[in-house]
């Protein structure tokens, strides 16, 4: 067995040699003009690439004047929130936003069922998968059980390396779109079993039921939920699919995908990406914050003494001290997150219906407080709004999910871009992205 105590004493012993020579000053990147973190001062990000997939817009320019504007998020050519608003009370828009994505051009309503079809028929996992992969070392971190399941996946496809590598890529891309539900929600149900002592149960997808539907089936104990449950789940699942390219978890596909490297290492690596909590775990950082402002509120309909709680968060004198308010701001949206704005209306649906109208009323209290409150104690380039995952925790919580599986929840709509991007890299791009790192590196001996 592993001595992990010694080594981490020898880690920690070492740290401080890490932290003198690793460390580089803001003063060398104003010198050099390189950007940390690949954005300026505004938040705005250098261009690594071009694509056709999505688009943000966040400003506008009028006679040579740039100004803040209200965000616009869009798919193929479609603004993201009339792709929810066309979607019938009654039905689904994963799969509808998914060939889109994936394929570039909305589908017929023929094209439609032939891709759910295959969509189900691919909701299928190699003989003794669940048991011999899955079920196996059960660990309370869902992604890394996803990342490993993803990565022995590909010992089992046959065609792995296939020559035909565009129709090939696309199939493993469909398939993992397919399954990852499956690879979330059992891994969440082997962990509560063995680390939580719960019961265990694995309910095999249903062909007829559509993602969001199927997710929450295999999820509960009984297999019930309700259309309002099934269609908030489904409208989060779109607003999260895919978000302009420059987002760390799909350049991460793109970066791994340009090396030649096979679809289930690109996906694998993005999962990586993505569950660092600088990128899918803001929702869980929200909804910790959340719980620490009503265990130090009194009343909840007093906004003096909300606002004065949240001006203690952000001087960094409450909650984790570290002066941010969760959910609020974004990397690139300045007046309003488009995807905010239309997932509101069905957060409100969803708090009546399971009489939370209490929780919905701080977290619109908030939402009224917070931006004002950072406006006057940052200095800022932008205007700041709540953005999706203001909401997308409590969404979840309302639905019963549990937190080890709000990050997987993002990975199952975002695989949906990697694909689509992963695909984009292939058939258009060429070249292997290998960007600069100047080096400030001090001789230490002559040559």
């Amino acid at each position: 067995m592993r001595n992990e105590n010694e080594l981490m004493d020898y880690a920690v012993k070492q740290e401080p040699l890490c932290r003198k020579n690793d460390s580089i000053s803001d003063s060398l990147f104003e010198e050099y003009g390189v950007n940390r973190g690949l954005r300026d001062q505004n938040g705005k990000g250098v261009l690594t690439g071009l694509t056709n997939i999505s688009k943000i817009v966040s400003f506008q320019e009028v006679d040579g004047v740039k100004s803040p504007c209200d965000g616009q998020l869009w798919y193929r050519g479609y603004n993201v929130q009339n792709l929810v608003r066309q979607v019938r009370e009654d039905g689904f828009g994963f799969e509808k936003t998914a060939y889109l994505l994936l394929f570039g051009e909305m589908p017929t309503e023929r094209e439609l069922q032939d891709f759910c079809k295959i969509m189900a028929q691919s909701r299928t996992l190699p003989t003794n998968f669940t048991r011999d992969v899955i079920m196996k070392a059960p660990t309370k971190d869902i992604m890394n059980s996803m990342t490993r399941s993803i990565l022995t996946l590909a010992s089992y496809d046959s065609q792995i390396s296939s020559p035909d590598v565009i129709p090939n890529s696309l199939r493993q891309c469909i398939e993992l779109i397919s399954i990852f539900p499956m690879l979330a929600v059992y891994a969440y149900h082997a962990y509560n079993h063995y680390e939580n002592d719960d019961s265990m149960y694995i309910h095999r997808p249903e062909p007829l039921l559509s993602t969001a539907e199927n997710l929450l089936m295999m999820l509960r104990p009984g297999r019930n939920y309700s259309k309002l449950e099934a269609k908030v789940l489904d409208v989060a699942l779109v607003l999260h699919m895919e978000h302009g390219g420059g987002n760390n978890s799909t350049f991460t596909t793109r970066v791994v995908t340009s090396s030649g490297s096979d679809t289930y290492s690109s996906i694998a690596a993005a999962m990586s990406s993505l569950k660092g909590p600088k990128h899918g775990g803001a929702n869980i950082k929200v909804m910790e914050m959340m719980e620490n402002i009503r265990e130090h509120i009194r009343d909840i309909h007093d906004k003096e003494e909300i606002e004065a709680y949240l001006a203690k968060i952000l001087a960094g004198e409450a909650f984790d001290h570290k002066g941010l308010i969760y959910g609020m701001g974004h990397a690139v949206y300045s007046l309003s997150d488009p995807r905010e704005r239309v997932f509101k209306k069905y957060v409100e649906r969803l708090a009546v219906a399971k009489q939370r109208q209490e929780d919905m009323f701080l977290y619109n209290s908030i939402e009224e407080l917070a931006p004002k409150l950072i406006a006057q104690k940052r200095h800022i380039f932008k205007g700041v709004s709540p953005n999706v995952d203001f909401y997308s925790g409590f969404v979840y919580d309302m639905l019963g999910i549990p937190q080890e599986l709000y990050t997987s929840i993002f990975a199952i709509a975002r695989i949906v871009g990697w694909s689509a991007h992963r695909m984009e890299e292939l058939i258009g791009m060429g070249k292997i992205i290998r960007p600069a790192y100047m080096s400030v590196m001090s001789k230490k001996e002559d040559a």
